[in-house]
Parts: C-alpha cells; sequence; structure tokens
C-alpha cells in the first residue's frame, strides 16, 4: 500500500516537473504582458478642442484595436474646461485601463484629465495641480463657473477611489493645506512624494520603460499614436489665441480689397484666413456642413449686394456670415469677442483707407456714380437770358421788391433794385443774375 502511494507522488513530482517550463512561461508571459496590446496617447501643450478631437480619435482606434491597456503620457499647462470635460467623458465611457503617466506637468485641466484615469504615476520632476480656473483675459472666472468647475474636479476623484479634498484644494484656493505647500489663499500642486502620500499616484518612474515594468507590461505590443498633419493644424487654427488673429486678418484683407482694383492679394489674404478658420473647426469636429452652407449663402448674398440696389441682402448676408462663425465656435463669449475685435481691424482700416485713397478705387468705382454734369461738358443748370438786359417794360404787380413784369408780351419773374416799386411803372431790365432778373424804374 505504501509503495502505491510513494508511486503515485513519485508519478506526481514526475509529471510536474515535465510541465513546469509550460507554466512558468505562461505566468511569466501574464507578469510581462507577452502578447498583450498597449496604447500611448501623448497630453501635450494646450488643452483645446484639437487635442479633444485627436485624444478621442485615438481612443476610439485603441477600442476598435482591442487594446488592453492605454497610457496617456501628459505634459500640459492647461487649457480649455469645455475640452478637458470632452476628453474625460471620452475616458469614462470605454472599459480600458487607463494609466496618467505625468512625464512634466499636468496643471489645471491637465490634472482633471489625469484625475479621470484609473492609474496615475509621475516622472520625479513632475508636478500635479494648481487647478483654479481663470477666464481668457487672466481674470478669475464667476462664481457660477468657478462652482460647477469644483464639482467636476471633485466627481473625477469619486469616480476613481480618491479622496475629493487634494482635487478641491487645487481648485479652490481657500482650502488650507499648508503641509502639502498649500496654504490658504494658494493652489494646491502636488509633487511625487505628496501624490503618492494622499493616494492620488501609484508610483515615481523616471520613463515609459520602468512604467511598463510596473504595469506588467514590459513585453506588451506598444502602439505610439500621434496626431496627423490636418489634426496638428486644427490644434493650432482652433487655439483661443489664434482665432481672433485669423478673424481679423479675414476682415482687413476684405476691406483693403474694396478699395484696391481687381482682386489680388489683400482678397486672397482675407479668403484664405477665413477657410483656415472653418478647416480647423471643421477637422476639430466643432464645425459641420450646417456652418459651412451658412457661409458659402452669406458671402453669395454680400456678393449679390454690388449688383442688386436696396441693402436688404447685403444685410442678410453679414448675418449668416456671422451666424455661420458662432456655429462654427466652441464658445459663445470668445467667439463674440474675437469678431468683435474683428470688426473694431475692420472699422479702423476702413476709416484709413477711405481717407488717404477716398471712393475713387477698387469695388467703389463700380457702384459709385462719380460723372459730373459741368459746364465745360455743355451741361447747365439753367438758362442764363442776359439777351433780356436793356429791355423796357412795365410792371403788371408791385414790387416788393420781387414782382412780375411784362417785356414784349412776355410775363417775367422779376427783382426790384431794392425799392418798392408801383404797378404799372415802366423798368428796365438792367441785370441777370441765373434765374435772378433785375429792374429799375424809369
Amino acid at each position: 500500500m505504501n509503495r502505491k502511494i510513494h508511486s503515485k507522488y513519485i508519478l506526481f513530482l514526475l509529471v510536474f516537473i515535465m510541465i513546469s517550463p509550460f507554466l512558468n512561461s505562461s505566468l511569466y508571459a501574464q507578469e510581462d504582458g507577452a502578447g498583450k496590446l498597449v496604447y500611448v496617447i501623448p497630453v501635450e501643450n494646450d488643452v483645446e478642442r484639437g487635442l479633444e478631437a485627436f485624444m478621442k480619435r485615438a481612443i476610439n482606434e485603441a477600442v476598435e484595436a482591442g487594446a488592453d491597456h492605454i497610457i496617456l503620457e501628459i505634459d500640459t499647462p492647461g487649457g480649455r474646461v469645455d475640452a478637458a470635460g470632452g476628453i474625460a467623458t471620452a475616458l469614462q465611457d470605454q472599459s480600458i485601463p487607463v494609466t496618467s503617466y505625468i512625464i512634466q506637468q499636468a496643471a489645471s485641466a491637465g490634472s482633471y484629465i489625469a484625475l479621470n484615469t484609473d492609474y496615475i504615476y509621475m516622472n520625479p520632476h513632475a508636478g500635479m495641480g494648481a487647478s483654479g480656473i481663470i477666464n481668457s483675459d487672466g481674470t478669475a472666472a464667476d462664481k457660477k463657473a468657478q462652482s460647477f468647475w469644483l464639482k467636476q474636479m471633485e466627481s473625477a476623484a469619486e469616480s476613481k477611489g480618491r479622496d475629493k479634498l487634494y482635487a478641491l484644494a487645487m481648485a479652490d484656493a481657500s482650502i488650507d493645506l499648508p503641509e502639502y505647500g498649500a496654504p490658504e489663499g494658494e493652489f494646491l500642486t502636488l509633487t511625487p512624494n505628496d501624490a503618492i502620500e494622499v493616494g492620488y499616484s501609484e508610483g515615481t518612474v523616471s520613463h515609459r520603460t520602468e512604467l511598463l515594468h510596473e504595469l506588467g507590461l514590459s513585453e506588451a505590443t506598444i502602439v505610439e499614436t500621434e496626431p496627423t498633419f490636418a489634426e496638428n493644424v486644427a490644434r493650432f487654427l482652433t487655439n483661443p489665441v489664434v482665432i481672433p488673429i485669423l478673424l481679423s486678418v479675414a476682415s482687413l484683407g476684405l476691406i483693403v480689397e474694396l478699395y484696391s482694383p481687381g482682386f489680388g492679394v489683400p482678397g486672397t489674404m482675407g479668403l484664405v484666413s477665413l477657410g483656415l478658420f472653418f478647416y480647423g473647426h471643421l477637422i476639430a469636429g466643432l464645425a459641420g456642413m450646417e456652418a459651412i452652407i451658412l457661409l458659402l449663402l452669406g458671402i453669395g448674398l454680400i456678393i449679390a449686394e454690388f449688383f442688386v440696389p436696396g441693402g436688404i441682402l447685403g444685410f442678410i448676408g453679414v448675418g449668416s456670415l456671422v451666424g455661420s462663425l458662432f456655429m462654427a465656435g466652441a464658445n459663445i463669449g470668445h467667439m463674440s469677442m474675437s469678431i468683435a475685435i474683428a470688426f473694431i481691424v475692420a472699422v479702423v482700416a476702413a476709416v484709413i483707407l477711405f481717407r488717404r485713397i477716398g471712393m475713387d478705387k477698387g469695388v467703389f468705382r463700380h457702384v459709385i456714380l462719380k460723372d459730373r454734369e459741368t459746364t465745360e461738358l455743355g451741361y447747365v443748370s439753367q438758362v442764363n437770358r442776359l439777351d433780356l438786359i436793356g429791355l423796357e417794360g412795365v410792371t403788371v404787380t408791385q414790387l416788393r421788391p420781387s414782382g412780375v413784369g411784362q417785356f414784349d408780351g412776355e410775363r417775367i419773374d422779376i427783382v426790384s433794385e431794392g425799392g418798392f416799386v408801383e404797378a404799372n411803372k415802366p423798368v428796365k431790365i438792367v441785370k441777370v443774375e441765373g434765374v435772378r432778373i433785375v429792374v429799375r424804374e424809369l
């Protein structure tokens, strides 16, 4: 009996020794991520609608490719709150684990993006926080916007099981955390050690290779996503600083073209700037075909105004053009400011050009009548009857000092030299000044 038991143990041991290499390789494959697919997405420069469009496209590609993990390599000073919100929604709407690797900084909207991911790792020199919300002119946002942003930061932290206090301190300077270098009046910025201590970071790594080792993905297949050329152009063209410049150049070019003979560089520059504005917003997913159709309709009506009198077509055309800009814009307030800047530039340019050039050139030469009916060309405003000088006649009415007289059977409106003249008195025409015929009593 004992021999049989020993034989079974020996047989089991031999089988285990034979299959152990396969077991070890299988366990090792699980530990180093062999056979797994990892997508790496850069989150760089300002957070704006172009970055949002790129990240949504990259996340969708990762989902369609069956990726096992997504890594966001973050180095951003922040940016637009609405763009960060769109990115956060895209991250929350899929089930693939997402890790944020903060390479340099994740400030403002960048920290919000990181809080919406499952894991956070930081470079030894990185920082995370300082997420107070400000307007495009550098002033603090109103209380309503700040309240909304605080709720967003709070919900982002809680959605991933993190303490909301530190997320709120990043966006609310009234929270006092002097132990982390953020006394009351200062926004919280976490160092790598601080982030680990408060549970916001899983670890500190110096480079991607070390991060993959920490995640157990050292042997995983890495797919690095990069913005396409069109997406890079869209990111530049939808930058809040670039938008008013494009619209100002467009308005300036079109105004200068009105004072230029033919169609040349100014008009081309204006149309190209306007086209770049809509191209960037179309690629970024902000402008639809309805905005493009409204733009073309507006341009067509403005052109038609030069040939159809009335002004109604031009008014509707300008309204359509402005409406298309608002439809393409991501933020009504910022778009209003950009349009206002472009309008001021256009008005200043028009005044300067009118004073220096006048209305003799460009399109205006076709719509403004410049011909004059001068005496040199044979035009006269009235008949100057010099042939009446010297004629004698009689007053038909009293002259006080004007009245009517009769000369050679013709009744003529006359005026005395200044005195009163009774009716039926003999007078003589002594002067003719246009329609003014002067008589003297005989």
